[in-house]
């Protein structure tokens, strides 16, 4: 008899940026997605109901005084507590970080854009040293005591963090396939103003993914959900 498979839950806070490759890492392991909205409907799944939880990004702060987003943190504490799998992407990662009592503030520059980042002292990973992935942030997290640094770039060190084989935090995105780019662009276009990367919604549109992005991906979801 085959046994219950693994419940990923994932929390979605905009239209335009969904789990993309995560999804299909899950439909490759047989585990189940479900998709919540707090943004728009309230819910949040219960932390006795999820195996995994995934955090995405989107145009909020986790420093605004919004009721769903502190019944997030709620969430991720418990599971925090209760030594589960936790990926946070961008918005994602620094709800990681407040939720640990660590900073969310302005980051020294707006990356918007694809721009290469640097694996720093995480070799056990055996993940690129380098990776061209999209930015779409402006705002950076503190790293916690307890983490590991795990990626920068040339204009914000804190681009990504590990913690006891059970949580990641990325500020960027390797989520995204080129259909994914395409959602984001054309819906929130106006955001790439003032980056400092200075590339334009073609040049974005432009770019090809490569597949480390896609491999490097697998293999921190692989990680944090080994025993």
């Amino acid at each position: 008899m085959k046994g219950i498979p693994m419940r990923i839950n994932v929390l979605q806070h905009t239209p335009n940026e969904g789990p993309g490759m995560i999804q299909d890492w899950s439909d490759k392991n047989g585990y189940e997605m479900f998709i919540y909205h707090p943004y728009q409907f309230g819910y949040l799944p219960t932390a006795d109901e999820t195996d995994m939880l995934v955090i995405l990004g989107g145009p909020m702060s986790p420093n605004d005084d919004l009721p769903w987003i502190k019944q997030e943190r709620e969430l991720i504490q418990e599971l925090l507590n209760q030594d589960k799998p936790i990926f946070g992407v961008c918005y994602g990662a620094q709800q990681i970080v407040k939720t640990m009592g660590y900073q969310v503030t302005k980051s020294p520059a707006k990356e918007v854009g694809f721009a290469p980042v640097y694996r720093r002292d995480v070799k056990f990973l055996n993940i690129p040293e380098e990776l061209n992935v999209l930015h779409w942030h402006e705002e950076m997290f503190e790293v916690p005591e307890q983490a590991q640094l795990l990626f920068s770039s040339d204009k914000v060190e804190n681009q990504g963090f590990i913690l006891n084989h059970r949580v990641v935090g990325l500020q960027f995105h390797l989520e995204p396939k080129e259909d994914n780019v395409r959602e984001i662009v054309v819906n929130d276009f106006p955001y790439i103003k003032g980056s400092v990367l200075n590339q334009t919604s073609e040049e974005i549109l432009q770019t090809k993914i490569s597949d480390d992005n896609k491999q490097t991906l697998y293999k921190l979801l692989d990680y944090i959900i080994e025993k």
